[in-house]
C-alpha cells in the first residue's frame, strides 16, 4: 500500500474543500486516513484507493497517518490552507534565484514565511526510471537554499495570498520551458476541435515510418549533442556578451533545438498531460495560475480555442467546473533584430478573449513588462502580484475589481471625424506616466495612421488627420512598444484593437 508520490511531509492541502487522497493497493485492502481529528476508510479497487477527508479550517502541524493491512505511512508537519498549481512554459518555470531580485529574496525565506511547494518532476515519457525520479519528490518548506528553483511568479503570487489571508500557500510546479499548450491536454481533447487538429497532424507526419526504438534512439542522440551545445553558447556568451545568433551559429555550430518530434519529446501533443499533470490530479486545489502562449505564437488564430479546451479539460479532470484560472497576459517582446510580426497581439487579444468569454478566469495584464531581445524578462514580482489581485478580487473577494483589473476596451462609437471608445476599469480616469501615444486609427481603407488621444473618464477619444471617418482602431498593437497610459490602480491599459477585421 502506498499513496501518490505528491503526499509526502510537510505538504499543504487545501482548506475548505473536500480533500482527495489516493494511491496504490491490492485490491480488496481497507485503507484508513486519519487526519487530525478525521478518519475515513475505503476499499481499494482495480488496485487504486481514493478517500475523500471533509474540508477542514486552516492549520499547521498536523500529522496525517494511512494504514493498510500491512504497511503504515505518517505524514508530519502538515498544513491546512491554499493551494494553486503553477502551469505553463519557461517563464513560469523560471527559477526564483534568476529573478531580478530573487537573491535578496531568498535570504529573506525560511518555514515561518508561509509558503510551500511541491515540484512535479519533469519527465518526457513513462520509462524504467519514471517511477523512482517521481518517488523522489517531496513537499518542500521555503528556506535560503531550499527555494532556489522555485517559480519566481509563484512565490511572489504565494507570498501575496498568504500575507493577505494569514494561511499556508501551496504551489504546486507543473510547467515546462518551450511547450505549447497542446502538450498538456490529451490527444482526445483536441480531437474534439477540427481546428487544432493541425498540431495532431504535425506530430502523426513526423511519426511516420520509424519504430518506437528508432525514434527514442534518435532523440537520445540528439539530447546528447544539444547539451554539449548550449555548454558551447553559455561560453560563447560569455566571452562576447550580446553577441547575435548568426554570430552563436558561426561559433557553436547549429543548435538542433526542440529536437526530433516523436514519442519522446516533451512538446509533443499530449505528452506532457500524461507524464505530469495527470500525475498530480486530482489533488485538491483552490485553483490554477497559467502562463503561456509563447510557444504557441505560430498558430495566434486558434489560441483561444486551444486555451479554452485546456481550461475545460483541467477543470473536468479536477471535477469542478468553476475552479478559478488565473492566466498571465504576454508582456512585451521583439527579438531586437526581427520585424515585428504582431503575432503576439493576437495571443495577448486570443488570451483576452478566453478571459471575457469563460467565467472564474482572471488575466494579469503585463503591458507594462517585458524586455526587447529577452523572452525571459528576469522581473517577475509585478507578473506574480498581478495575479495575487487577480485572486483577491475573483476567487476570494476581499478587493474590488476597481482595484484588481487593468483598464480594457468595451466597446465604441463614432462622431463626425472622432472615435469614442468605451473602457471599462476605469470610471476615475486615467494616469499618464508620458504622452497618451500607441493609439492608430484607420477608415474604410484600413490604412491606420497614428491618432491623438483625449482621455477622460472611463473614454479615449481618438482623432487623426488623415482618417475623416474613423472604421477602426488600435492600441499598442505591436509585439514590443512602450506604454504610457495606466488606470487610477496602477495597472496599464490593456493592448487591444476594434475589429479582427482591420487588415487589407
Amino acid at each position: 500500500m502506498r499513496t501518490a508520490a505528491i503526499f509526502s511531509h510537510n505538504m499543504v492541502l487545501q482548506r475548505e474543500k473536500p480533500i482527495r487522497i489516493w494511491g496504490d493497493a491490492d485490491s480488496g485492502e481497507q485503507i484508513c486516513i486519519t487526519l487530525g481529528d478525521c478518519s475515513v476508510s475505503v476499499i481499494a479497487r482495480n488496485n487504486r484507493w481514493l478517500a475523500i477527508l471533509p474540508p477542514m479550517s486552516a492549520a499547521v502541524g498536523l500529522t496525517m497517518t494511512i494504514r493498510g493491512a500491512v504497511d503504515t505511512i505518517t505524514f508530519t508537519n502538515i498544513a491546512i490552507g491554499e493551494v494553486w498549481l503553477c502551469g505553463g512554459q519557461s517563464n513560469m518555470e523560471f527559477e526564483i534565484h534568476s529573478e531580478q531580485n530573487g537573491e535578496a529574496l531568498l535570504q529573506t525565506l525560511s518555514p515561518d514565511c508561509g509558503v510551500r511547494f511541491y515540484y512535479t518532476p519533469k519527465q518526457r515519457i513513462k520509462d524504467e526510471q519514471f517511477e523512482a525520479i517521481e518517488r523522489n519528490t517531496c513537499w518542500t518548506e521555503a528556506s535560503p537554499k531550499d527555494s532556489r528553483a522555485w517559480s519566481a511568479v509563484g512565490l511572489y503570487f504565494a507570498l501575496q495570498i498568504s500575507k493577505a489571508l494569514d494561511v499556508t500557500v501551496g504551489l504546486i510546479g507543473c510547467n515546462w520551458g518551450g511547450t505549447s499548450a497542446c502538450a498538456w491536454i490529451p490527444r482526445e481533447t483536441l480531437e474534439e476541435h477540427p481546428a487544432l487538429y493541425p498540431y495532431l497532424e504535425d506530430y502523426d507526419a513526423a511519426m511516420k515510418g520509424k519504430t518506437m526504438q528508432e525514434h527514442i534512439r534518435e532523440y537520445d542522440e540528439y539530447i546528447v549533442y544539444q547539451d554539449a551545445w548550449n555548454l558551447r553558447c553559455g561560453e560563447c556568451c560569455a566571452k562576447e556578451p550580446g553577441c547575435s545568433w548568426d554570430r552563436v551559429l558561426e561559433v557553436c555550430g547549429e543548435s538542433r533545438y526542440p529536437g526530433p518530434m516523436g514519442p519522446k519529446n516533451e512538446y509533443r501533443p499530449g505528452g506532457l498531460y500524461e507524464t505530469m499533470l495527470s500525475r498530480v490530479c486530482p489533488y485538491t486545489l483552490r485553483g490554477f495560475l497559467y502562463y503561456q502562449g509563447e510557444s504557441d505564437d505560430h498558430r495566434p488564430d486558434t489560441y483561444a480555442l486551444l486555451l479554452s479546451a485546456l481550461i475545460g479539460k483541467w477543470r473536468s479532470d479536477w471535477q469542478d467546473p468553476a475552479l478559478p484560472f488565473l492566466n498571465v497576459q504576454l508582456p512585451m517582446f521583439r527579438y531586437r533584430h526581427d520585424p515585428d510580426y504582431q503575432h503576439w497581439c493576437r495571443i495577448r487579444e486570443a488570451q483576452a478573449d478566453v478571459y471575457c468569454t469563460l467565467k472564474h478566469t482572471g488575466l494579469a495584464v503585463l503591458a507594462d513588462c517585458g524586455e526587447l531581445d529577452n523572452i525571459h524578462p528576469i522581473e517577475k514580482k509585478t507578473v506574480g502580484e498581478r495575479l495575487a489581485l487577480q485572486a483577491l478580487y475573483e476567487v476570494y473577494g476581499i478587493i474590488s475589481q476597481e482595484d484588481a483589473c487593468a483598464p480594457m476596451y468595451r466597446d465604441h462609437y463614432v462622431i463626425g471625424n472622432t472615435m469614442i471608445l468605451r473602457i471599462d476599469n476605469a470610471a476615475h480616469g486615467f494616469v499618464l506616466h508620458g504622452e497618451p501615444a500607441g493609439f492608430t486609427l484607420a477608415g474604410e481603407d484600413r490604412c491606420f495612421y497614428p491618432a491623438k488621444a483625449v482621455l477622460a473618464e472611463g473614454q479615449i477619444r481618438l482623432t487623426a488627420a488623415e482618417v475623416s471617418t474613423p472604421c477602426y482602431a488600435r492600441y499598442a498593437w505591436s509585439n514590443f512598444t512602450t506604454v504610457h497610459i495606466y488606470g487610477k490602480n496602477g495597472l496599464p491599459l490593456m493592448p487591444f484593437r476594434t475589429h479582427r477585421t482591420d487588415t487589407v
